[in-house]
């Protein structure tokens, strides 16, 4: 398996005191999203990484949802740094 280098955009002083924030919890779902996707292009049939992989997707998509109604500064910040798509609104 090839190792990929994953982002670290949070400090580690910040990453020890803020594990709850939902900042925070975006930042690690990416970075599973980005192993797992990886991980996918070697393993197709691989059905339960797959599922998982959507799971943590739909954990994203509603963190982001709850951010952005929140903190729209920090949503759009978040969202730069992390180089991800703007969520769909309704």
């Amino acid at each position: 398996m090839v190792k990929n280098s994953f982002i670290s955009v949070i400090l580690q002083d910040e990453k020890e005191e803020n594990k709850g924030s939902v900042e925070f919890q975006i930042f690690s779902f990416t970075n599973k999203i980005r192993r797992l996707t990886s991980h996918l292009e070697l393993h197709k049939k691989d059905f339960l990484s797959q599922r998982g992989l959507r799971k943590i997707l739909g954990k994203r998509q509603r963190l982001l949802a709850y951010l952005s109604n929140k903190n729209r500064v920090s949503y759009k910040k978040l969202i730069s740094q992390l180089d991800i798509r703007e969520l769909k609104t309704r």
